[in-house]
């Protein structure tokens, strides 16, 4: 998956313009993609170019006039083939994770110390995930929005995210607890 689908998916949910997509990005989207508001503005641009979404200025009277993007329906037909195509094995890079692979060699206070702001990153995002659903959801219960609630899919990504932060959370936790005591200091 590259960026162009990402964006793509974020903007099925409303016309947004490059600012928009970019809160949007930090918050809905950042569960499982995360990009920078110029790779955002740039592939804008290229998806415009493409033809895979489209584009019109809004004029504001008190603020400059802004673009806002939707998808086309070519935007749509290329979101059904990457539907359909198989996805990759889910893997990542984290440079803690090569950290805690060598503690052994290393003074573990500054890597415990990373691990308690990861611990701390990881409860502020299940918060704002708790708030997304709560928001998705409405008045109605999880299993009643769940069969028949709008808007389906950013519900189960927000889902997915919680359990990932919750074990990101769990896991840096805990390496930090053994690696005090290891130490001696807990």
């Amino acid at each position: 998956m590259g960026l162009r689908h990402a964006v793509l998916a974020a903007l099925c949910d409303d016309e947004y313009s490059g600012y928009q997509l970019a809160k949007a990005f930090d918050v809905g989207v950042a569960n499982f993609w995360s990009a920078s508001s110029q790779q955002l503005y740039s592939e804008l641009t290229r998806l415009e170019q493409a033809g895979l979404i489209s584009g019109r200025e809004v004029v504001q009277l008190d603020r400059p006039n802004k673009r806002v993007f939707t998808v086309t329906p070519a935007g749509l037909e290329e979101l059904a083939k990457f539907a359909a195509a198989d996805s990759k094995p889910l893997s990542f890079r984290d440079d803690l994770l090569v950290k805690i692979q060598v503690i052994d060699q290393l003074d573990p206070e500054p890597v415990i110390a990373q691990l308690e702001e990861r611990a701390a990153e990881a409860s502020a995002k299940l918060e704002l995930f708790g708030q997304i659903l709560l928001r998705l959801r409405g008045d109605l219960d999880e299993q009643t929005y769940l069969r028949r609630g709008e808007q389906i899919g950013p519900y189960l990504t927000c889902l997915g995210g919680i359990r990932f932060q919750q074990v990101v959370r769990d896991w840096s936790t805990t390496t930090a607890e053994v690696l005090r005591q290891r130490r001696g200091t807990s």
